[in-house]
């Protein structure tokens, strides 16, 4: 069962349908929408600031959420894929975004509706990424924009599948 902690008078609130690992962590002031996924060692750390997640979000394994005290405070949108092992420090993330695995958003950044951060991209402070566009790199610079049906269809398709992996688990969980 996933550890779900209290912290400085605020408790996480899971929406419906929402598929929390084993061994997932949320902490504090967390909210999370419905149809979600927060899989095997994510960290979802709400305790010096506010995250707020979407429905339809799947956070992968070993990925970490955290923000700065009084600074910085993390909002997701509907339908985002937050790839393995991402680090997203205080950032906004629009709907239907895809972070790639292993990438770095920090402080203040703005990844737009539809854009894609490609695997290990480390997205800087208050850098803002344009809606359909695909950012890449270290630090990671503007790569090209995507057709904006294209990109809403492969991360719709990605939204959706980990919404039926959860499905699975859930399914093993109950027998």
């Amino acid at each position: 069962m996933a550890l779900i902690k209290s912290v400085r008078g605020f408790t996480p609130i899971i929406g419906e349908e929402t598929y929390l690992a084993d061994n997932a962590t949320i902490i504090g002031d967390v909210e999370i929408g419905e149809g979600c996924s927060v899989w095997f060692g994510a960290v979802l750390r709400g305790d010096v600031n506010s995250i707020r997640i979407g429905n339809g979000v799947n956070i992968q394994d070993g990925s970490v959420l955290h923000t700065l005290y009084q600074k910085s405070t993390i909002e997701i949108g509907n339908n985002v894929s937050i790839g393995h092992n991402v680090t997203i420090h205080g950032a906004k993330i629009c709907d239907g975004a895809l972070v790639g695995m292993g990438s770095v958003i920090l402080d203040n950044a703005v990844i737009g509706e539809g854009a894609i951060i490609a695997a290990g991209s480390v997205i800087l402070s208050k850098t803002i990424v344009e809606p359909g566009s695909i950012y890449a790199g270290v630090p990671a610079k503007f790569v090209k924009k995507v057709d904006p049906e294209q990109a809403k269809e492969i991360n719709q398709k990605i939204a959706n599948n980990y919404h039926m992996y959860a499905s699975w688990c859930q399914e093993e969980d109950e027998n």
